[in-house]
């Protein structure tokens, strides 16, 4: 995988995040991709494969009736097989907001996203507001 090929990659997945492009950004999951989100939340914790990440995103985007969104802040940081993004997110549920920054990395593989490392600027705020189950 050259640089390139990741750098191309992890901007059509950031690309449909932005626009709320759902199926694009998880037909870009390799089928056995992991994916580490972070917290305490009833989102959190390792997710296994990509009807699993799917279901996640679902959840975040119906818990916040389709506010949750993803924005990247500056190009990619691109390190062989992986890229790391500033990203500041969002979403309102239940009078409620969220809004913060953070850094996402991923790991390229075979021109799919085989993992995903995502980190909060404010850890404790993001838990309380996507809350427990």
């Amino acid at each position: 995988m050259t640089e390139s090929n990741t750098a191309a990659v992890a901007q059509q997945y950031y690309e449909a995040m932005s626009s709320g492009d759902i199926p694009t950004a998880t037909g870009l999951f390799a089928p056995d991709i992991a994916w580490h989100q972070p917290g305490g939340h009833r989102f959190a914790g390792l997710k296994d494969g990509a009807a699993a990440v799917g279901e996640m995103i679902g959840g975040q985007m119906d818990l916040t009736a389709g506010t949750f969104a993803l924005k990247f802040t500056g190009g990619p940081m691109i390190n062989g097989d992986l890229a790391a993004f500033p990203v500041h997110f969002s979403g309102e549920r239940e009078g409620a907001e969220m809004s913060m920054d953070g850094i996402d990395v991923l790991r390229v593989e075979g021109g799919k996203i085989a993992e995903m490392w995502l980190f909060s600027a404010d850890q404790d705020a993001e838990d309380a507001f996507w809350g427990q189950v």
